[in-house]
């Protein structure tokens, strides 16, 4: 500083060098310390930043024309279902409910899987009132067993994929239901890691017994990478990787008659990103999904707020045109597309009418 004299000067600068006794302002640790924090700061903040608006764009423009339903749409629906509580006046309304919508398959929870791949019949006691009934109410729309269990990915509990035993009973268990009169088996297996071989195999096996006996075979399917490889990325910080590569969700689609994409809980804190998120996860679907198997994207027919799921920002709305806009850049013509919302019991009436404005307008009145 001019004007200051050199004893003065060296003073200073011995007193600002010398440790400051838990780390006072003028410290060089406190310094240091600080930079550090903007350094990490800006790592964490550019990419989030960069990656929001790069989604926000994705949401821009304008869906083709056309790319509404297909009448090729699905739901999942609760337990309530077949384990009682459910009557045929309550049939009856779900009938006027999907009146005029395009949801023709119906994800009926009728599990859990124990842990050893087997199914008590108990848990579905009321699944032939229900299959009937549907029938009956909603002629052409399937009534699929929607069966699932936690996998031992993360510890000792749950459904061990890499025993061969486990893989024959839920199998086993598949043959089970369609006895009852099921159309078909929804599977959803979770947390289920990335380029999971036995999944693949049981997928196969269970392909093999759903057109032997002219049945469907639906999956959920865990996200698709935003990024190539970052599942690994994740798998490195988090046991439960998020995202499937997309070379393995085409292994699977390629498996399976209809494949269901659980695009919500995505963690996106804005309208705009999510409904950006949605169109990219369509687009890249869509890329490795043979057109001999159906494609939906699931839509999120509750609402909560919490890190991994914003209710403000994951709306249907988003969701819809998000869908709308990745079939347009990717697949417009694609016949083997549809949306599934989850789930019946959390739905709300703004649900319904966004998934009605949004997907089925040109036929609504």
């Amino acid at each position: 500083m001019e004007g200051t004299e050199p004893e003065e000067r060296a003073l200073g600068e011995r007193e600002s060098t010398a440790p400051a006794p838990g780390g006072k302002p003028g410290s060089p640790w406190v310094r240091r310390a600080r930079r550090a924090a903007l350094v990490v700061a800006l790592l964490l903040v550019v990419p989030l930043l960069a990656a929001g608006t790069a989604l926000r764009v994705n949401y821009m423009g304008d869906p083709a024309e056309g790319t509404y339903t297909r009448d090729r749409d699905a739901m999942w629906l609760g337990h309530a279902w077949v384990d009682g509580r459910k009557k045929d006046a309550d049939v009856t309304a779900l009938a006027r409910r999907l009146k005029d919508t395009g949801i023709r398959d119906l994800y009926v929870h009728s599990g859990p899987l124990e842990h050893d791949g087997t199914l008590p019949k108990s848990a579905y006691p009321r699944a032939r009132w229900l299959i009937d009934a549907v029938h009956r109410e909603l002629p052409g729309v399937r009534v699929q067993a929607f069966l699932g269990d936690v996998l031992a990915n993360e510890g000792p509990e749950g459904l061990h994929l890499d025993r061969a035993a486990t893989r024959a009973e839920v199998v086993r268990s598949a043959g089970q239901v369609l006895d009852t009169g099921y159309d078909g088996v929804h599977l959803d297996l979770e947390p289920l890691h990335s380029g999971d071989r036995d999944y693949l195999s049981l997928l196969d096996d269970l392909r093999a017994l759903t057109r032997a006996k002219d049945a469907h075979l639906s999956v959920a399917a865990h996200q698709i990478d935003p990024l190539p490889a970052l599942h690994s990325v994740a798998g490195l910080f988090a046991d439960h990787p998020k995202w499937w590569s997309q070379e393995f969700f085409g292994q699977v689609a390629r498996r399976v008659d209809q494949i269901a994409v659980m695009s919500y809980d995505t963690a996106q804190p804005l309208e705009g990103t999510y409904g950006g998120y949605v169109a990219l996860q369509t687009s890249l679907a869509l890329e490795v999904t043979p057109p001999t198997t159906h494609l939906l994207m699931g839509l999120p027919f509750y609402h909560e707020s919490n890190p991994s799921h914003w209710g403000h920002a994951e709306t249907v709305a988003a969701a819809v045109r998000g869908a709308r806009l990745g079939l347009s850049r990717t697949d417009a013509d694609r016949e083997l597309f549809g949306v599934a919302p989850y789930i019946d019991f959390t739905a709300t009436e703004t649900n319904w009418r966004e998934y009605r404005d949004g997907w089925l307008r040109p036929t609504a009145s």
